[in-house]
């Protein structure tokens, strides 16, 4: 229980750390990713697909980073499993291949990839910053287990 715990905080930590570089860059560089678009637009499909009303605004922005936050605080969560020696190699693969789906999926699955792949930089900072987001996963993983062993 105490490793799935330590998971899911882990995660958590990642998920809101790749957020907060996301807003902080983007209001300072107009060349920064967009994944927040991304989120946008699949949220609206989705809930048009179900015949539901979008919101808009701020209560798509905010719903949308909601659901961002718990789906990359579960997908970074499984950095946990496996081997405690491989720790902070899983959480850069994760991280890395987080960023690559995100620069790769879109278009399949019919969301505009534009707002993740319109430079060569937006693309280096996709990859990146979900990255970072895997790496901090990992490391507050190994510091809450450490923790609790040592308790």
């Amino acid at each position: 229980m105490k490793k799935l715990i330590s998971n899911i905080i882990g995660g958590l930590a990642g998920a809101v750390t790749l957020n907060i570089i996301h807003q902080t860059v983007k209001a300072f560089d107009h060349k920064a990713p967009r994944v927040d678009l991304v989120g946008e637009e699949a949220l609206t499909k989705g809930m048009e697909a179900m015949n539901l009303t979008p919101p808009t605004g701020n209560a798509l922005f905010v719903a949308t980073l909601a659901g961002d936050l718990l789906s990359n605080a579960l997908y970074f969560s499984t950095i946990g499993l496996g081997k405690k020696k491989y720790l902070l190699l899983r959480g850069a693969a994760i991280g890395a291949a987080a960023g690559i789906g995100a620069l790769t999926l879109t278009e399949p699955l019919g969301l505009s990839d534009e707002p993740v792949t319109r430079t060569d930089k937006t693309k280096v900072l996709t990859v990146a910053w979900y990255l970072v987001g895997g790496l901090v996963t990992a490391l507050a993983i190994k510091g809450l287990r450490s923790k609790s062993s040592g308790l």
